[in-house]
């Protein structure tokens, strides 16, 4: 008979995130394997057998791991350029360095990202990854090998882009791939690397850059391969006012007319930003079930705007957090999108009711689930859901006098990580990665860094 070997953790505040939101002042949570097998007020129970470790969470916050909807790995090695830049003219500034990646450099930055979203409590990751030069090597390999390396829950979108400059697109010809090529590598990797199981720690979904980077053909036949094989679909949608501008001008309709004229409305899909969204298009997200990767850093940094989400969520949307690309977000920290979220809507029509701390949490956790297609297996802790969770400490300086915990966690300073679990499995310890030495990656990321701006400036 195969042993289940339990971690218990006691002593802490729980913010379960569960329907009903439920909270316990001081509780514990039991982990069987990779799942977790109870929690509840108080003390764990007595008798439990084959009980590996303890942990005394005195003053912590336990709370579901948090889950990236959005993201760009390979622009952690272009981070601190166009600082200054609204998002075309930054895609402009940065498409002829981008076009230069390859294996070693996006593995790298891979790695980079998976750090630092996993040193601040980050459990399920994804990337968008869209630029596929030539001859650049395996670079899903790459990413999917970097996460594998890291420990995190991860979900590889793998984007593709077939409008170039001589198409009236941005990036350069040389950096995009064919129609019938993007679908076929596509195929490919869906058939590698997605894992439909449970507690599957890698998927892939099909995931078009953009609707001004990618044909119509290259949409809708992406969403028809996507249905068919029974992965998800990604992609950005009504980020700019150019980009609605565009699609006017183009195909004769807003943005999310379009992707529903694709076959890119539904329960299966997710898309970045849409901050320029009508009450129709909200509605019509909501009638779909189309979620939505809300990126608050990313949007103030590049000047997009500020997204609807408070009426978003009101129509029953859903809406998680997103990283986005480090170009455009040079932190790459998920637990601070958390505060700013918050704080950025607020400037918003709703004011301070736009959204509260247990709302900014859900974002984070269950809203990023459900919208990765896996509410079923975590984003909120409860009895027979994966072991995916985090302990935040909060008693220290920067949140010691703050009594609600769930408010020193979103309204406070970003909080230290203790541990951070993942499918049972420790990835984080005191603030450092457990199987990663944060150093080294620091290094190579610099090194690669270096090497594309080298690559980037010969032409």
């Amino acid at each position: 008979m195969t042993v289940v070997q339990r971690i218990v953790i006691e002593n802490c505040s729980i913010a379960t995130v569960d329907a009903d939101d439920t909270e316990y002042a001081s509780g514990h949570v039991v982990i069987a394997g990779n799942r977790i097998e109870s929690l509840g007020a108080g003390r764990a129970p007595e008798g439990l057998q084959d009980v590996v470790r303890r942990i005394d969470a005195t003053g912590h916050l336990v709370t579901p791991g948090l889950v990236n909807t959005h993201h760009h790995y390979y622009q952690w090695i272009t981070r601190g350029l166009a600082t200054d830049h609204n998002l075309f003219n930054w895609l402009v500034a940065l498409y002829p360095t981008w076009a230069r990646i390859d294996e070693e450099m996006v593995y790298a930055a891979a790695q980079g990202s998976l750090a630092m979203m996993a040193r601040g409590g980050v459990t399920t990751a994804m990337d968008h990854h869209y630029v596929f030069p030539a001859g650049s090597g395996d670079l899903s390999g790459a990413i999917i090998r970097a996460a594998r390396e890291t420990g995190v829950r991860f979900t590889l979108a793998r984007g593709s882009m077939d409008r170039s400059e001589k198409d009236g697109g941005l990036p350069p010809d040389f950096a995009v791939e064919t129609l019938e090529g993007a679908l076929s590598a596509t195929e490919a990797t869906v058939k590698e690397h997605h894992d439909s199981s449970f507690d599957a720690m890698t998927q892939v979904a099909v995931a078009p850059c953009s609707p001004f980077s990618v044909s119509t053909e290259l949409l809708r036949e992406g969403a028809e391969l996507a249905r068919r094989l029974g992965v998800r679909l990604h992609t950005h949608g009504s980020e700019t006012v150019e980009e609605e501008q565009f699609c006017k001008e183009l195909f004769g309709m807003g943005p999310t007319d379009y992707f529903e004229s694709t076959g890119w409305l539904g329960e299966d899909v997710w898309m970045a930003h849409c901050v320029h969204m009508n009450d129709s298009d909200i509605a019509a997200f909501a009638r779909t079930k189309t979620g939505v990767a809300h990126c608050p850093s990313s949007n103030a940094r590049l000047a997009a705007g500020i997204a609807r989400v408070p009426d978003m969520l009101a129509a029953g949307v859903p809406v998680g957090l997103g990283v986005d690309g480090t170009a455009s977000n040079e932190s790459g920290e998920l637990h601070t999108e958390l505060r700013n979220a918050l704080l950025i809507n607020r400037l918003g029509a709703h004011r301070e009711a736009a959204l509260n701390a247990r709302q900014a949490l859900r974002l984070g956790t269950y809203g990023g689930a459900q919208v990765l297609g896996r509410a079923a297996e975590t984003g909120s802790l409860e009895a027979g859901k994966l072991a995916d969770l985090v302990l935040w400490k909060l008693d220290t300086l920067a949140h010691a006098s703050i009594a609600d915990p769930v408010t020193a966690l979103v309204f406070g300073a970003a909080a230290p990580v203790t541990a951070s679990f993942v499918n049972g499995r420790q990835i984080v310890e005191n603030g450092r990665l457990s199987h990663v030495d944060e150093d080294a990656v620091a290094r190579s990321t610099r090194e690669q860094a270096q090497r594309l701006a080298r690559i980037a400036a010969q032409g």
